[in-house]
């Protein structure tokens, strides 16, 4: 078999877990699909590869640019310290344990929750406080979630490109 098809194949699934990383925090995202595109492109060498893992590259970093502005905006307007932030990641990697997959999720918000609470001893204004950083978190793994979806659409347009120019 060719190295280029082998190539191919292998960029291919590592794009979709990097696309899949997006939303499950365990596996890695956005920085797996720039270093498969990256590695892709270098290995076929042709135009069309590295045009497509070009642009793709630049998606990807795109989105994962903008989940950490939209979290990290977000959390400095609800004037959330790190301490809560440590506690949410704490507990996410408990909930991670205790409650395969969705522990994650459900761990980091009750951490977030807990802690804000802690430190507002209000837990209406902890809540909001807590639902709104949450929100900004969900938005930004839907827009990195869509760059990486992109960037691996802009890919397999780079295969067939190569593939039938060769």
């Amino acid at each position: 078999m060719d190295l280029q098809v082998i190539t191919t194949v292998v960029a291919g699934l590592l794009l979709a877990v990097a696309v899949v990383g997006t939303i499950v925090p365990v596996l890695p995202g956005s920085l797996l699909a720039i270093g498969t595109l990256l590695a892709w492109a270098w290995i076929i060498g042709s135009p069309a590869a590295w045009w497509c893992a070009g642009i793709g590259m630049a998606l990807a970093l795109a989105g994962f640019s903008a989940s950490a502005v939209l979290t990290g905006r977000n959390m400095k307007q609800q004037q959330i310290p790190r301490g809560s932030i440590a506690l949410g990641i704490a507990l996410a990697v408990v909930g991670m344990f205790v409650i395969p997959v969705l522990g994650l999720f459900l761990g980091f918000a009750l951490g977030l929750v807990l802690g804000e609470f802690a430190r507002r001893k209000d837990f209406g204004a902890a809540l909001a406080a807590s639902g709104s950083a949450l929100k900004a978190m969900g938005w930004g793994v839907l827009v990195e979630f869509g760059a990486a979806a992109l960037a691996a659409s802009i890919w397999m347009i780079g295969v067939i490109t190569h593939f039938m120019t060769r």
